[in-house]
C-alpha cells in the first residue's frame, strides 16, 4: 500500500493531531505522502509544524496555470472520466447552494491530484474532514484515482451535512471515520442505511510516549489553563465572569488562556466588564511543548465550550493527569465524566463558576485521584500508537 493523506489547510496550529497521527502510522511502517488544497494563511507558531510543512506538496497553491492546463486536457483527452466528474461537481455546487468558481477549482485540484497518485503510486487517500479535500478525493475517484476514506471530526461538518454532500462522498468512499459514537450516531441518523457499514469508529489519540508515566499530581495552585482557538464554539467569553464569581472565595485563582481568533476582542472586553486583568490573560497561540509545560502546571483544564468534536486538548491534560473542567455536548461525555472532571451544560454561567469553585475546593488526593483516572482512558481509548495500527487496516483493506 502506498498511502496518502489530503487536507484543506496544513499543517496549521490546530491540527497537531493530525501530524502526530501521521508520524503514528509512519513509525508503524508504512510511509505518508501529505498532500494540502493550500497553506494554512496565518503563522505557524511550533518547529515541528514549520518542519511539517516543507513535507507538504499543495495541489492550489502557487499552482493556478497548472490546473487550469489540467482542466483542459482532462476535457480533451479523457473525456469519460471528465464527464463523470463534472456531473458530480454540478451535484456538489447545488447541494452547496452555489460557488460554481469553487466547485471547478475542487475538480481542477482532482485531477491534480489523479497525475500525482498515478505518477507515486498512490493507492489510498485519507482525508480529515468531509468538506473540501473529501470533496477533492471523490472527484480524483471518479477520475479514475485511488480509492478514499475521510475521517468525520464536527461540529460545523455534523450540522450541514446535506449542503456538505456528505451521502454522495460517502457512496464512493472506501469508508468513513467517525472520532466518537455521538459523531457516528449523527452520521447514521443522516445516511441512508445501506451506507451504515461503511462508517467505522476509530478516534483521535495523542503519544502517550511522550508523557510521563505515571503522571505528576495536579498542583495545589489556583491555576488554570483554557487552550484552543478564541471563538464562539469555544465559549472562553463566559470565563472572565465565572472567574470573577468564584474570585473572592479563592483570591489566588487564575486562567491562562492559549490561543488566538476572532473571540479575542470579545474576550478582552469581558475581562475589563469583570475587572479580572489580573487574573484571566491572553497569551496567544505557543509552541506544543510550552501548551505540555502549562498543562503540567495547572490545577485543571478549563473548556466551556458550546461545540466541539472530541477535543484533543481533554486528551493531553487526561496523559499529563491533570482533571477538566469542560461541557455536556457531543463526545465529551463519552470520555469525560464525575471521577475524572467536571461536566456542566454549555452556557450555564453559574455551573461553570460551580464547577470552578469544585476544582478548586478539591484535596490533594481527590485531584490525584481524578488525573489517574483520566490517564487511563486517555491510555485504554486514545493511544494514537494503538490506533495507528486500526487505521492502517482500514485504508490497506480499501487500497491494497
Amino acid at each position: 500500500m502506498k498511502l496518502a493523506y489530503l487536507l484543506n489547510s496544513y499543517p496549521m496550529t490546530s491540527t497537531t493531531f493530525i501530524r502526530r497521527e501521521i508520524g503514528a502510522i509512519e513509525r508503524a511502517g508504512v510511509p505518508v505522502k501529505r498532500f494540502a488544497v493550500r497553506q494554512w494563511s496565518e503563522r505557524l507558531v511550533d518547529p515541528q509544524d514549520m518542519s511539517e510543512s516543507g513535507r507538504v506538496e499543495y495541489l492550489l497553491t502557487g499552482k493556478s496555470g497548472r490546473l487550469i492546463g489540467g482542466l483542459a486536457r482532462q476535457a480533451l483527452f479523457r473525456p469519460r472520466s471528465f464527464g463523470e466528474a463534472l456531473e458530480a461537481v454540478g451535484e456538489l455546487k447545488r447541494a452547496a447552494g452555489g460557488g460554481l468558481v469553487r466547485h471547478a477549482a475542487y475538480l481542477a485540484q482532482a485531477i491534480r491530484l489523479r497525475k500525482r497518485c498515478d505518477q507515486l503510486g498512490i493507492t489510498h487517500i485519507h482525508a480529515h474532514f468531509s468538506t473540501n479535500a473529501a470533496a477533492v478525493a471523490m472527484l480524483c475517484r471518479l477520475l479514475g484515482g485511488p480509492s478514499y476514506s475521510f475521517t468525520v471530526h464536527g461540529p460545523d461538518e455534523l450540522e450541514e451535512l446535506a449542503a456538505n454532500s456528505l451521502t454522495e462522498k460517502t457512496q464512493h468512499a472506501a469508508h468513513v471515520v467517525a472520532i466518537s459514537q455521538y459523531c457516528r450516531e449523527r452520521l447514521c441518523a443522516h445516511l441512508p442505511e445501506h451506507l451504515h457499514g461503511r462508517i467505522r469508529l476509530v478516534p483521535c489519540g495523542v503519544d502517550l510516549s511522550v508523557y510521563p508515566d505515571p503522571p505528576t499530581v495536579p498542583p495545589m495552585s489556583a491555576r488554570l489553563l483554557s487552550v484552543g482557538r478564541l471563538c464562539p464554539q469555544k465559549g472562553q467569553v463566559e470565563i472572565p465572569a465565572a472567574i470573577a464569581a468564584v474570585a473572592a472565595r479563592y483570591p489566588g485563582i487564575s486562567v491562562v488562556l492559549v490561543g488566538d481568533g476572532e473571540s479575542r476582542a470579545a474576550v478582552e472586553r469581558e475581562i475589563s466588564v469583570t475587572g479580572t486583568g489580573g487574573r484571566v490573560k491572553l497569551i496567544g497561540w505557543r509552541t506544543n511543548a510550552e501548551v505540555k509545560r502549562r498543562i503540567g502546571e495547572t490545577r485543571a483544564l478549563l473548556l466551556p465550550s458550546h461545540a466541539e468534536g472530541l477535543p484533543i486538548v481533554i486528551m493531553e491534560a487526561f496523559a499529563m493527569g491533570r482533571p477538566v473542567i469542560t461541557t455536556r455536548i457531543a463526545g465529551i461525555p463519552e470520555l469525560v465524566d464525575e471521577t475524572c472532571g467536571w461536566l456542566v451544560e454549555p452556557g450555564d454561567a453559574a455551573g461553570l463558576a460551580g464547577a470552578i469553585a469544585d476544582a478548586m475546593a478539591a484535596n490533594k488526593l481527590l485531584l490525584a485521584r481524578m488525573g489517574r483516572e483520566g490517564r487511563n482512558r486517555v491510555a485504554a481509548r486514545h493511544d494514537i500508537n494503538k490506533i495507528a495500527p486500526q487505521l492502517i487496516a482500514l485504508f490497506e483493506a480499501a487500497g491494497g
